[in-house]
C-alpha cells in the first residue's frame, strides 16, 4: 500500500518527477516528461504496478530526510543502534536528463540494504523484457527503454530485479536509472558522483537568486524551488502538480489529473516568480501563454498540455486500484472542454502584471488580446462552469463574473497606462455594467456576503479573490461582511472550504478538504483589512502543515491531519509565496499591488 501523501518528497529536474515515499520506495516516476505514462505506479496501487525501493533489509531503524541545503537533491537518513545509512536521490540537471540517480553511502557502521526494482510501463500495466548486460540490466517494451547501472549485483525474482548488499561506513554505492527510446541502442554512461556534484551547484545558483530576505525566507524558498521543479524547462510551461488521481475526499471519486498547465494560475504564479526575482522565468511562462491560447479566441481553454497541447482527453485507468482504493483513476482532464469565463480575466491580468513589473509589451500579444476582448464582449453575460471546474449545471458564478470586470479594467489600464490603443470607452461602459449586475445579483443582503452564483445562498471562497483583484477596496463593508460570513460558515478547524459540497452544486458524490489556497487568500484578505495579527496566524497555521520537507498538497484534512489531492501543488505553494511577500513590513505585496492595479 502507498504511504500518506505527507510522506513523499518531490524529485526533479524540469523535464520530469518522481515521489520518494520516507520508506525509501520512489511510488511514481513518470519519464520522459512530466505527462508520460508512469513506469512506477504504486502510488495509485501496489508494488507490483512499479516501484524502487531501497531501505534497509530487516531490524529496527528510524528514518529522517532532508533536502541538502536549497536544492532539490533528497538525502534519507536510516538509523539503527549501531549502523547509520544515507540515501542520496536526485535528477541530474544536465545530459543525460533522463536519468534518475540514487547513491547510498555509509555513515557509520555496516547495515545491509535491500533493492527491488520492478519496472511497469504505462501505468502498471505492460511488464517489460528485462535483460542482463553490462553492470546492470535494460528493461524493454514498446517504444520505453530503462537501463539500470550499478556495481552491486542484480538477480531476478519473479518479475522483480532485487539485490541484498553491505553498505560499510565511507562506503558508496551508486544507482543509475535512465530512460531511453528502445529503438536506439541505449542511453550514455553517467559518472553519479560528478552529477550530483553539478546538480546541487546547479540548484544552488538558482536558488541564490532569491530577492526575498523576509522573515520566512526557507519555507518561501522551498517553494520557489518546488515551483521551479515543476516547471517544463523547454516551454516555459507550469504543472499543476506532478501527479494524477490522489484523492480530495479519502477512498471516493474527487480524483483527478493535474499534470496540466492552468491559465488560472497564470497571475499568481508571475507575482511569485516576480517576488523571487525570477525574471526569466516569468518572461517564459508569459511566452508560454501567449503560445498555448493563440489561435481563435472562440477556442481558448482553460488548461493545456506542457507545450501548449489542447486535446486532454480524460481516460479512466482500470487496471489501477487507486491510492488506497479511491477510484476511478483519470488519465487527462474533462475540464480542458468547459466552457470557464474567469481564465480570460486572469490572461488580462497576467499581461498586465508582466507589463508593470518591466517585462517589455509585445505587440503580437496586445492583437491577440483585443482579438480575445472582442469575442468576449459577446459571451461574458452567460453561465459558465466556473473557478472549480463543477461537472454540475453551468451556473452564473460570481467570481466569473468579477474576473470579467478584471478582464475590461486590465483592458482600460493598457490603453491609459502602458499606451496601447482599443475603445477604451466601450469598455468602460462593460465594466460599469458588470460592476452593477455582480453588486445586486451576487450579493446577499441577509448574509451581508457575496455569495457563489447570483440569487444563490450558498457561500463561495472564490469571492475572497474580490479585494485582491481591485473589485472593491478593501475598507468596502461588503468585503468584510464577505470575510466574516466565510469564517462562519466556510471555515473547518482554522482552515476554508472551497464551498459546501452538500449543496449539490458541483454534480459530483462526497466531500473534500479544505482547499489550501483559499486559506491564503483568507490570510490576505486580514491583511488587506487591517487585521495583521489574524493574518499572521491564518500563515503559520498553514506553514505548520507542510510535509517534513516542507511540501504542500492540494487540500488538507485538519482532523485527521491528512493531506489530500495531489501533491506537491503548484498553486498550494504559489499561496504561500504570495501571502509571505503581502505580511512583510516592506510594503507593496501582490495583494495590495493587484487590488491597486
Amino acid at each position: 500500500m502507498p504511504l500518506p501523501i505527507e510522506q513523499y518528497a518531490l524529485l526533479g529536474n524540469c523535464l520530469s518527477s518522481a515521489l520518494v515515499g520516507l520508506d525509501g520506495s520512489i511510488d511514481w516516476y513518470c519519464v520522459p516528461r512530466f505527462d508520460s505514462r508512469a513506469c512506477f505506479a504504486a502510488l495509485l496501487g501496489t508494488a507490483e504496478h512499479g516501484r524502487w525501493l531501497i531501505a534497509p533489509e530487516a531490524g529496527e531503524f528510524q528514518t529522517e530526510r532532508h533536502y541538502r541545503g536549497d536544492t532539490l537533491v533528497l538525502e534519507t537518513v536510516f538509523r539503527t543502534a549501531d549502523s547509520e545509512v544515507a540515501v542520496i536521490d536526485f535528477m541530474p540537471m544536465h545530459p543525460p536528463r533522463h536519468s534518475l540517480i540514487r547513491i547510498v553511502e555509509g555513515r557509520r557502521g555496516v547495515m545491509r540494504m535491500h533493492l527491488a526494482l520492478t519496472i511497469r510501463f504505462d501505468y502498471g500495466r505492460t511488464v517489460p523484457w528485462v535483460r542482463k548486460v553490462a553492470r546492470g540490466i535494460l528493461a524493454t517494451a514498446g517504444p520505453n527503454s530503462l537501463r539500470l547501472r550499478t556495481d552491486v549485483p542484480l538477480e531476478g525474482e519473479g518479475l522483480e530485479t532485487v539485490a541484498s548488499f553491505d553498505v560499510q561506513e565511507h562506503q558508496r554505492h551508486s544507482f543509475v536509472l535512465t530512460w531511453c527510446p528502445s529503438h536506439r541502442s541505449g542511453p550514455p554512461d553517467i559518472d553519479p558522483f560528478q552529477s550530483l556534484v553539478h546538480t546541487e551547484r546547479s540548484w544552488r545558483r538558482w536558488s541564490d537568486r532569491n530577492r526575498y530576505a523576509g522573515e520566512w525566507r526557507p519555507q518561501v524558498m522551498r517553494s520557489l524551488i518546488t515551483l521551479k521543479a515543476l516547471t517544463y524547462q523547454p516551454t516555459g510551461g507550469v504543472l499543476a502538480a506532478p501527479t494524477t488521481s490522489l484523492p480530495e475526499d479519502p477512498g471516493g471519486s474527487r480524483n483527478w489529473d493535474y499534470r496540466f498547465c492552468w491559465l488560472r494560475d497564470a497571475t499568481f504564479t508571475l507575482y511569485a516568480l516576480l517576488i523571487g526575482g525570477y525574471r526569466e522565468e516569468s518572461k517564459a511562462w508569459r511566452q508560454w501563454v501567449l503560445r498555448a491560447v493563440a489561435g481563435n479566441p472562440e477556442q481558448v481553454q482553460v488548461l493545456y498540455g506542457l507545450a501548449g497541447e489542447r486535446l486532454l482527453t480524460e481516460l479512466e485507468v482500470p487496471w489501477l486500484p487507486g491510492y488506497k482504493g479511491a477510484q476511478p483513476v483519470r488519465i487527462g482532464n474533462a475540464a480542458h472542454d468547459q466552457t470557464q469565463f474567469d481564465m480570460v480575466g486572469e490572461i488580462m491580468d497576467a499581461f498586465h502584471v508582466a507589463h508593470k513589473e518591466g517585462v517589455k509589451p509585445i505587440d503580437s500579444a496586445w492583437r491577440f488580446q483585443l482579438a480575445l476582448l472582442r469575442w468576449f464582449e459577446t459571451v461574458w453575460r452567460g453561465p459558465d462552469n466556473g473557478i472549480w471546474e463543477i461537472r454540475g449545471d453551468p451556473q452564473h458564478f460570481t467570481h466569473s463574473k468579477v474576473m470579467a470586470w478584471v478582464a475590461f479594467d486590465r483592458a482600460i489600464k493598457a490603453v491609459q497606462k502602458f499606451g496601447f490603443e482599443g475603445p477604451v470607452e466601450a469598455w468602460k461602459a462593460i465594466r460599469q455594467e458588470i460592476h452593477d449586475e455582480v453588486c445586486q445579483r451576487g450579493f446577499d443582503t441577509d448574509k451581508n456576503s457575496f455569495v457563489q452564483a447570483y440569487e444563490s445562498r450558498e457561500l463561495d471562497a472564490s469571492t475572497l479573490m474580490i479585494p485582491l483583484v481591485g473589485f472593491l477596496p478593501p475598507g468596502d463593508p461588503r468585503v468584510r461582511g464577505t470575510v466574516e460570513a466565510i469564517e462562519k460558515g466556510l471555515m473547518r478547524d482554522g482552515f476554508v472550504l472551497r464551498y459546501r459540497t452538500a449543496s449539490g452544486v458541483d454534480g459530483l458524490e462526497g466531500d473534500e478538504g479544505a482547499f489550501l489556497m483559499c486559506s491564503f487568500w483568507l490570510a490576505d484578505n486580514y491583511e488587506l483589512i487591517g487585521r495583521h495579527d489574524d493574518a499572521v496566524r491564518m500563515f503559520e497555521r498553514l506553514l505548520a502543515i507542510a510535509n517534513d520537507v516542507g511540501l504542500l498538497s492540494e487540500e488538507f484534512e485538519p482532523r485527521s491531519g491528512r493531506h489530500l489531492g495531489n501533491f506537491p501543488q503548484a498553486l498550494s505553494h504559489v499561496g504561500l509565496i504570495n501571502t509571505a511577500r503581502n505580511l512583510s513590513p516592506k510594503p507593496g505585496g501582490p495583494a495590495h499591488r493587484r487590488y491597486k492595479a
